[in-house]
């Protein structure tokens, strides 16, 4: 009986894996990973499982996985394999950020995706911002700035870190805080993935937020602030032009006066006088645990 599986060209495949046709070829030639079946005359086409072992290679290679070692691996596997399996190619945690880093450059969404959340549920949010993200998206960023290439790649990483953020950042049941805690990027800060990070780890330790992500003008802020009656307000500045005391000091009056904490490299000391600044995630989150009473 024929079969109606649909068949692939050399084309599509490369599309669909993001490499050239001719690295298939060569992978094809050099390891044997091709189209299973190949009739002289015609033109190659690639099954459905044919796809799945080289997707599964390519993802191998992606971590750091010699093709010829990646070939064979794909080869074996006579079934479609989680994405759960492949990050069991590496042990060392520290090699993780490597592996992320080599897996953003191939435009990898799916693996960054599957390692993220393997990664929040087993270390937490903390964890993993201070020793995984952190030092992922410096790569990334010193690559853009060293070569002037690669801002789509920064700009992949952030959404999609940005979206895994707000999966982990759940409705709190039986909140520690009366009134949830302000996060907000100040004046022109377009900045805001520390926000969805500081609010993810925040929900870890059931304390509730408002994020009012980027410029986010001190109208707004004031408003929320007369509004929410917060016992915390984080603000945060990646740049110094948008680091400015007045967001601190001209908002309003209320009772009891919510604790002020500021975050990000944009704020000089000069600029903390009467207010807590947070170094880093786990800082930010212990002075706000003080301000809700924990």
């Amino acid at each position: 009986m024929a079969t109606t599986e649909e068949l692939l060209t050399v084309a599509a495949v490369a599309r669909r894996l993001g490499v050239a046709p001719a690295t298939l070829r060569t992978w094809d030639r050099r390891y044997g990973i091709g189209p299973s079946a190949h009739e002289a005359g015609k033109h190659r086409r690639y099954c459905q499982s044919d796809l799945a072992r080289l997707t599964l290679m390519r993802r191998l290679i992606s971590t750091g996985v010699a093709p010829s070692e990646a070939a064979e691996k794909a080869k074996n596997q006579k079934v479609s394999v989680k994405l759960e399996k492949i990050l069991e190619h590496y042990i060392v945690r520290d090699d993780l950020v490597e592996v992320l880093h080599k897996a953003a450059q191939a435009l990898d969404k799916k693996f960054i995706e599957t390692a993220l959340r393997t990664e929040l549920a087993e270390h937490g949010v903390e964890k993993s911002w201070s020793e995984i993200i952190v030092p992922l998206l410096f790569l990334i960023g010193n690559q853009w700035e060293t070569s002037g290439e690669g801002i789509e790649i920064e700009h992949l990483l952030s959404e999609v870190l940005k979206r895994i953020l707000q999966e982990h950042t759940q409705e709190v049941e039986k909140p520690f805080n009366a009134h949830p805690v302000l996060l907000a990027s100040v004046g022109e800060e377009l900045h805001s993935l520390a926000l969805h990070a500081l609010a993810a780890a925040l929900t870890e330790r059931k304390i509730e937020t408002y994020l009012l992500g980027s410029r986010t003008p001190l109208e707004a802020l004031s408003a929320m602030i007369s509004r929410s009656a917060p016992p915390a307000v984080f603000l945060w500045a990646q740049l110094p032009q948008n680091a400015d005391s007045k967001f601190f000091t001209e908002i309003p009056a209320i009772r009891p006066i919510p604790r002020i904490v500021l975050g990000g490299p944009g704020w000089m000391s000069s600029d903390c006088t009467g207010v807590a600044y947070a170094q880093d995630i786990s800082q930010a989150c212990l002075e706000i645990e003080r301000a809700v009473g924990l």
